[in-house]
């Protein structure tokens, strides 16, 4: 790699002041939010989703650094990216927060997290929930197949997908799913089958990790809590033969976790 002039280096950090700016902003103003929030307010779980868009406009700043210096000087850089990720995770967890990290769970039993956000319709919900797909997406094709976080992502793109199915309102959804003439349908379909895919891959990942990785018997139960909620959604839909499939499937996947642990290959 080719030395970068001084001349190089000073020009990058101007070009990316401006993003440093608008980050300390953004930074200050989640401070003074936090400050100003309180268990039992009323408009919680609102302020929590507007600090979770500002988190992944934050990491958008981050990933815009590391392009300029692609662009500029040719080379990654780690530090912006690495607070990228840490910052993605923090809107995950404000997404948490309202909705829960629940994978396996039924959707009665998120009524009460829904009732804090009723005001906020199904296009919103998709909006923030294809945003963050969108970030986490680019934060990883900027760290390359090769980075040190491939098998972290696993988890980051897991939780995504939880916050994910946990969001929509399945009660109504389930509704509007199936009513070409509602005002939701066309979200709502694009909506669950961005769910019913990411359900997929979450299985998939968490699989392969422990596979491929940890052999963590964690990552293999939560492989199965995926496909068991794969199982709930098409179950709500009402596509049993799917359902059946995604059940054995995690018949099979069971039965090996326990074979391995008999054999001592998972820890």
């Amino acid at each position: 790699m080719a030395k970068i002039s001084e001349e190089t280096r000073l020009h990058f950090s101007e070009a990316i002041q401006p993003f440093k700016d608008k980050i300390t902003q953004t930074l200050e103003k989640e401070k003074t939010m936090l400050n100003g929030m309180h268990t039992g307010d009323q408009d919680l779980s609102i302020k929590k989703l507007l600090l979770c868009e500002d988190m992944i406009y934050v990491s958008s700043l981050y990933i815009a650094q590391n392009s300029l210096s692609m662009k500029l000087m040719e080379v990654k850089n780690n530090d912006a990216l690495n607070e990228a990720r840490k910052i993605l995770y923090k809107a995950i967890i404000y997404l948490e927060d309202v909705v829960t990290n629940f994978i396996d769970v039924s959707y009665a039993d998120l009524t009460k997290n829904q009732e804090t956000i009723t005001n906020i319709n199904i296009e919103k919900r998709y909006l923030i929930i294809r945003k963050l797909g969108l970030s986490i997406r680019i934060l990883k094709d900027a760290f390359g197949d090769n980075s040190k976080w491939k098998w972290s992502f696993v988890e980051l793109e897991g939780r995504f997908t939880t916050v994910a199915k946990n969001l929509i309102d399945m009660k109504e959804a389930s509704k509007d799913y199936f009513d070409p003439r509602s005002e939701h349908y066309e979200t709502t379909v694009l909506y669950i089958r961005l769910i019913t895919k990411l359900l997929n891959s979450a299985a998939t990942g968490y699989r392969d990790r422990y596979e491929l990785s940890t052999r963590r018997i964690d990552d293999m139960r939560d492989a199965i809590k995926y496909l068991l909620a794969l199982r709930k959604l098409y179950i709500v839909l009402g596509n049993s033969e799917q359902a059946e499939e995604v059940k054995k499937k995690a018949i099979v996947w069971k039965d090996k976790m326990d074979a391995d642990q008999k054999k001592g290959l998972s820890n």
